[in-house]
């Protein structure tokens, strides 16, 4: 997936404490990354892995 171009904002759960992430979306999915390392790794989710993760989270 293409994250050249992506355009990140901040996950509305983010807190005020840095706990930060955001998110982008993809032409062909989502991307996360930690708003503190904006060049560090990123996860990348076609729309049903991003289904998946969110319902993951969900449920914990």
């Amino acid at each position: 997936m293409d994250r050249s171009r992506a355009v990140w904002r901040k996950s509305s759960r983010s807190d005020a404490n840095g706990q930060c992430v955001e998110v982008a979306d993809l032409r062909d999915g989502v991307a996360v990354r930690d708003s503190k390392d904006k060049f560090g790794p990123t996860l990348a989710f076609d729309a049903q892995g991003w289904r998946s993760f969110i319902h993951s989270l969900k449920s914990n």
